[in-house]
C-alpha cells in the first residue's frame, strides 16, 4: 500500500517540528520541507486536530506565525525533571530576557548599554514571540513582560519581583 504525499508531508512536518524544539516562520517550514504555504498551512492544522485529542501529550503551539511542537503544559512537571539544560534560547538570550524580567518596564536603549547591540535582535525575538510588550517612549522603547511570557514559563506574576 503506497503511501499519499499529504500523509507524507504530514510526517516531514512532525518530523521538522520534533527535532528543532524551537518556534519555526512560514519561511523556515517552506525551506525545510520543500512544500507551499498552503499545504503546510493545512497540514499544521490536520497536526494540530491530531495532537488536540486527549490522548496525546504533544501539541502543535503557535505564536504571532511561528509554530512548534510542545508537551501540553499538565506534563510539564516531567519534562522539567528530564530538561538538561539546553534550550530554545541561547544563553546571551536568557541573559537579556531576565534583565528585562528583574528590571521592568526598563528603556531598550538601557537594554542596549548593559547587552550589547545584539540585543536588539533578542529584543525582536522576544517581541515576536509576545514575551515582551514594547511601548514606544520618546526615541526608544519601554519593554515590560506580556501574560505570554508567564504562560510560555508557566509561572505566576507574583514569582517574578516587579520594581
Amino acid at each position: 500500500m503506497a503511501i499519499s504525499s499529504k500523509t507524507t508531508g504530514i510526517r516531514t512536518l512532525e518530523a521538522i517540528f520534533f527535532v528543532s524544539g524551537r518556534f519555526l516562520s512560514m519561511q523556515e517550514l517552506i525551506s525545510i520541507s520543500e512544500l507551499d504555504s498552503i499545504t503546510i498551512q493545512d497540514m499544521i492544522n490536520k497536526i494540530k486536530e491530531k495532537y488536540g485529542k486527549k490522548d496525546s501529550a504533544l501539541e502543535i503551539v503557535e505564536k504571532n506565525g511561528l509554530w512548534k511542537m510542545d508537551v501540553k503544559k499538565e506534563y510539564s512537571h516531567i519534562i522539567n525533571k528530564l530538561a538538561t539544560g539546553k534550550s530554545e534560547f541561547s544563553k546571551a538570550e536568557q541573559e537579556t530576557l531576565a534583565i528585562i524580567a528583574f528590571k521592568q518596564p526598563i528603556k531598550q536603549s538601557v537594554i542596549i548599554k548593559i547587552r550589547g547591540n545584539k540585543a536588539y535582535d533578542h529584543i525582536k525575538r522576544f517581541a515576536e514571540l509576545g514575551l515582551v510588550k514594547k511601548k514606544k517612549t520618546g526615541h526608544t522603547y519601554e519593554l515590560s513582560l506580556s501574560g505570554e511570557f508567564y504562560d510560555y514559563f508557566d509561572i505566576s506574576k507574583e514569582k517574578i519581583e516587579v520594581k
